[in-house]
């Protein structure tokens, strides 16, 4: 069976048994509950180990030369984490990380809690709260060294979302596949008014598969102005 433990060494990354066991129980739990909230539509154990543990983990290996994932206590937010993906897989993977997931659903929020304390996983804190709202949240606002997202959204408004919570000389990084030319492109405005640059875009292929995943790391170089993120919904409906 292709399995976590198969994803992880092809990637490089060093499991050990009750990491891997974190991992298992933590998709049994996605699995479960998915039965009565939806959480996930990929619901087979091997494509489950595929799309979202090693697609999660891929990250480590791709931005390896950044070295974000050797610094010791490195702070990590996901925003609109879901059902916890990517940064719990890379929380189990890399403890040092301080991680805390953000969502805006109450109820995915406290079944990450459950996966919390099931996992017996430190270092990771829970918050309830829209992606606007939270960015203008003063003890979240230029607090974290990386902010992470697999959501689905375009760059433009993603970096509205993310961008606000990192310090200035930290890293969002998005997930995205991996033609995203236009969408860079059209993102270029975005990221220069809420004080980013583009750092690099790093290509990347899934181990023993056809699937592609692009990482757009943008470095904050100075802070986000006050005006952004905007109220909730704006960034959707009018981006930047």
């Amino acid at each position: 069976m292709k399995d976590i433990a198969y994803y992880a060494d092809l990637l490089g990354i060093d499991l050990s048994e009750s990491m891997i066991e974190q991992f298992n129980t933590y998709r049994d739990m996605v699995i479960e509950k998915n039965k009565v909230m939806n959480l996930t539509a990929i619901t087979d154990p091997e494509e489950f180990a595929l799309k979202h543990f090693a697609d999660s983990l891929s990250l480590i290996p791709a931005a390896a030369a950044t070295n974000i994932f050797s610094s010791k206590n490195v702070s990590m937010i996901d925003v609109g984490t879901g059902a916890g993906f990517p940064a719990i897989p890379l929380k189990i993977a890399c403890p040092n990380i301080q991680l805390t997931l953000l969502d805006s659903l109450s109820k995915r929020i406290k079944f990450l809690d459950d996966v919390i304390t099931s996992i017996n996983l430190n270092g990771i804190t829970t918050i309830h709260s829209r992606a606007e709202e939270g960015g203008r949240n003063k003890d979240l606002r230029d607090n974290f060294d990386i902010a992470v997202s697999r959501a689905v959204a375009s760059l433009n408004v993603l970096t509205e979302y993310c961008l606000p919570y990192v310090k200035v000389g930290g890293l969002f990084i998005s997930y995205k596949s991996q033609d995203i030319e236009e969408e860079l492109e059209s993102s270029k405005r975005a990221i220069k008014l809420l004080g980013g640059e583009l750092e690099d875009v790093i290509n990347f292929q899934l181990a023993d598969s056809d699937i592609s995943r692009s990482f757009v790391l943008i470095r904050k170089t100075k802070p986000t102005p006050k005006a952004y993120p905007r109220k909730p919904g704006t960034a959707k409906k009018e981006p930047l």
